[in-house]
């Protein structure tokens, strides 16, 4: 089973949310190594009829008969390339500075021929970027400009010539961020326990796997009846009050 599964409800050895009472199971205080983000922005916008000229074609160019159809095209990381960039402080804003820099996009591209044969292609959309964001001041870990990226295609245009070219309208995400690799302290429960995962298979059987191994007896069933009508009883005197 997994962190998640079923079976492994109420486990307070495993993730999930907290309340006033788990604080109380706090053991210890624990140092771990993590990227810490001291600084981050987000930026979505639709660009048009993007031109991108695709490399590292299957099949190799000659198998296939033009006009091409465009498929689709997507992002094949989360992790965009960074080129030139550039750090400025802004003296008139203590601890914030100017960030400019190109992101590179790497994308897989899907086309089919004038025959039907699909065929796929890279290529790379760069989307410059000029932002400000909260950056530290030098230490001896140093902090580091990452990237976070993604690009949908919602349509495209073949461009007829010597290369494969297109033009494609294209949803760009960017996620720009000062990161640095720190130790922090933080409140723990102690180690996670890791249950066992759980097979996939058809519950066919289940239903019959959980029929009692002999027939009950008639006291147990008269027993069960009684329990019930008492529950049942208690149930309708709350229900007065």
């Amino acid at each position: 089973m997994s962190f998640y599964s079923y079976k492994n409800e109420g486990n307070p050895r495993c993730p999930g949310r907290i309340g006033f009472d788990e604080l109380k199971r706090i053991r210890e205080k624990v140092c771990i190594q993590v990227n810490k983000v001291y600084d981050s922005c987000l930026q979505q916008e639709t660009l048009n009829d993007v031109r991108i000229v695709l490399t590292e074609v299957s099949k190799g160019r000659h198998n296939f008969e033009p006009p091409l159809t465009f498929v689709s095209c997507r992002s094949t990381t989360t992790k965009g390339k960074l080129i030139g960039t550039r750090i400025d402080r802004l003296p008139d804003r203590p601890n914030f500075a100017r960030v400019r820099t190109k992101v590179e996009i790497p994308i897989e591209v899907i086309f089919e021929d004038s025959e039907c044969r699909q065929g796929s292609g890279m290529a790379v959309i760069t989307i410059p970027k000029d932002v400000i964001l909260y950056v530290p001041d030098e230490s001896v870990i140093p902090f580091q400009l990452e990237s976070i990226v993604n690009a949908v295609c919602v349509s495209g245009k073949f461009i007829p010539g010597e290369t494969f070219r297109f033009n494609v309208d294209v949803c760009i995400t960017i996620i720009l961020k000062i990161v640095a690799k720190v130790e922090l302290l933080i409140p723990s429960f102690g180690f996670c326990e890791i249950p066992p995962c759980e097979e996939f298979a058809e519950s066919i059987c289940e239903d019959i796997f959980e029929l009692p191994l002999f027939p009950p007896q008639l006291e147990d069933i008269l027993e069960k009846k009684k329990k019930k009508s008492g529950h049942r009883i208690l149930e309708d005197e709350e229900t007065e009050e």
